[in-house]
């Protein structure tokens, strides 16, 4: 195909079918969200650092009856707004009340990430739907559901997959007035949604969900050269809904803490991210270019390939539409210089929709020398990203814990074949078959790797160690750890609020100021001086543990110690 014919073909739109997507469909992508998220979401203990915060911070909530103040023990947790505290302690009080006691049972507390997943996936199927058709909606809600960033958030208790949510229908409600900006008349079901899902957006996460329909919106009106559809939003209604959504609680954390909360999430928090990078994570831009493989995979290789196909139909509304979500959302993720893996997820659905346009064009309008370039390069970064994750959990448990696990070991040709497969289908213009290998090795991946290896790595979790080892030698009911050196989130939820977080001198203080009953838990590096604050007096060793620190990326090895009997 010659470039003439291309740039002739920029003019004319995709041929877009928009037939609906049928409730089966729906039910199915629940079940294929269920069965993906569903691995691990039980067994795996409390992550360090965010989600053991935010776990412990709504046990609190539960445990103090105050909603409205944040606090992880005596510390004020002013980072985030109020929101994912309140569904999580719901969901903990809803599990508390119909099977007893869960409160610090930490997967209680990743149920609204779990539905918040499901619902993305449901609204971006729905979003799909609207702007291409129900084959192009239902492949979206597929991608969504088997890529690994969102089947790692899903099982998380932190705000990304429930902000994720409220932006993909936010998202869903701008796209349907910008489709029909054109009619006459237009009702109140899509400025309401958007609204409400901007309100609920904003006491979860604060303003990241209208940064992503904000930059979507100006981006559409450079280019179109007009905004009058925005009207249709209804907007001084639409501030009204917010304010009724979010300003009571603001207005509630602005008197309890006297503008700390402010001044800490706004002043320190976001500005910190903005400005530099925070809490060691400042990076250059390209870094979600480059980690894209990992993140969006298995279906990273398909979105390049779709990148020429969304250029030559971008006078399209419905593609236009995407690209105007993508764009300018990514360029500030990447301009920002603290970057975390997940932070580019708002973008993702609109990502999985163009792809499952593209993939059902079957790319046509790409030059078909450009296209098998671009292939080999795609299928490349492709098996770089997926098959690296696959081997990474074929070989952690040896790296952590010296073992191999057979069930990792078996999983990893599986997973590389049905990959390999994946492509060769992609590569026969075979697309359904190609997206039903594809799902199979997620789903394969996926539980292999949550539900049977990364559960089992005891190395990994350190504090369920100690939380073992604490439960085996507790002397009485009411003891309480000081722990000497290890100061990781999830040991304060495993071991309880009282949990002190110390140094050597301070957990022998500990030690002493309550022999019968008190521990010590002493990272190595401090016994020294625990022994020393002792003064010669020797305490008992109830056990060891050791294990490899992932957020600090250093081996550690702990004591459990408790007073010598007189």
């Amino acid at each position: 195909m010659s470039e003439a014919v291309i740039d002739a073909a920029a003019a004319a739109p995709p041929v877009v079918r928009r037939r609906g997507l049928p409730l089966f469909a729906y039910a199915l992508l629940v079940v294929v969200s269920v069965l993906l998220f569903l691995p691990g979401f039980f067994d795996l203990p409390p992550f360090d650092r965010d989600e053991a915060r935010f776990a412990q911070a709504s046990y609190q909530m539960l445990e103090s009856g105050d909603f409205v103040d944040i606090r992880f023990q005596d510390e004020a947790r002013h980072k985030k707004p109020v929101g994912i505290y309140w569904l999580q302690t719901a969901a903990t009080a809803l599990v508390d009340g119909a099977l007893g006691d869960a409160s610090k049972d930490i997967w209680t507390y990743r149920i609204p990430s779990f539905l918040g997943a499901v619902a993305a996936v449901l609204a971006t199927a729905w979003t799909g739907t609207r702007l291409f058709g129900g084959t192009v909606g239902f492949l979206a809600g597929l991608m969504m559901a088997s890529c690994v960033v969102l089947g790692v958030e899903a099982r998380m208790a932190k705000t990304d997959a429930v902000l994720l949510a409220t932006v993909v229908v936010g998202q869903a409600a701008l796209a349907s007035l910008y489709l029909n900006r054109h009619a006459e008349r237009s009702g109140w079901g899509a400025p309401l949604a958007f609204w409400i899902s901007a309100g609920i957006g904003i006491l979860i996460k604060g303003p990241i969900v209208l940064l992503v329909s904000g930059t979507t919106v100006l981006v559409l009106a450079a280019v179109d050269r007009r905004a009058g559809w925005l009207k249709r939003l209804r907007p001084l209604a639409g501030l009204a809904i917010v304010v009724a959504i979010a300003a009571p609680w603001l207005v509630a954390i602005a008197i309890k803490t006297k503008g700390a909360f402010f001044a800490e999430s706004v002043g320190h928090d976001m500005m910190g991210k903005v400005v530099g990078g925070q809490e060691s994570k400042g990076l250059p831009p390209g870094y979600y270019l480059g980690t894209f493989w990992v993140t969006f995979a298995p279906w990273s290789f398909l979105a390049l390939l779709a990148v020429p196909w969304a250029w030559i139909n971008r006078r399209s509304d419905a593609v236009k539409f995407c690209i105007a979500w993508v764009v300018p959302s990514w360029l500030v993720f990447e301009a920002v210089p603290t970057k975390l893996l997940h932070y580019t997820l708002p973008v993702f659905p609109a990502i999985a929709i163009l792809t499952a346009c593209a993939a059902q064009d079957n790319f046509a309008r790409t030059a078909t020398a450009r296209r098998r370039v671009l292939l080999v390069a795609a299928s490349a970064l492709g098996v770089v990203g997926f098959g690296a994750l696959a081997a990474a959990v074929a070989v952690i448990p040896y790296l952590v814990d010296g073992r191999i696990n057979p069930a990792a070991v078996a999983m990893l040709p599986v997973v590389l074949v049905l990959y390999a497969l994946t492509i060769r289908l992609f590569v026969q213009r075979r697309e359904k078959a190609g997206f039903g290998a594809g799902l199979a090795a997620a789903l394969v991946l996926y539980a292999c790797a949550y539900g049977a290896v990364l559960p089992a790595i005891d190395g990994v979790w350190i504090s369920r160690q100690a939380e073992r080892a604490v439960a085996a030698a507790r002397p009485c009911p009411t003891t309480t750890v000081a722990s000497a050196g290890y100061s990781e989130p999830s040991l304060v939820f495993l071991l309880g609020t009282d949990t002190r977080l110390t140094h050597g001198a301070g957990a022998a203080e500990a030690l002493a100021s309550d022999p019968a009953c008190a521990l010590a838990l002493v990272d190595s590096r401090e016994d020294a001086d625990f022994r020393s604050a002792l003064k010669g007096t020797a305490p008992v060793e109830l056990n060891r543990l050791s294990g490899f620190n992932y957020n600090t990326g250093k081996r550690v090895t702990l004591t459990l110690y408790g007073a010598a009997k007189p």
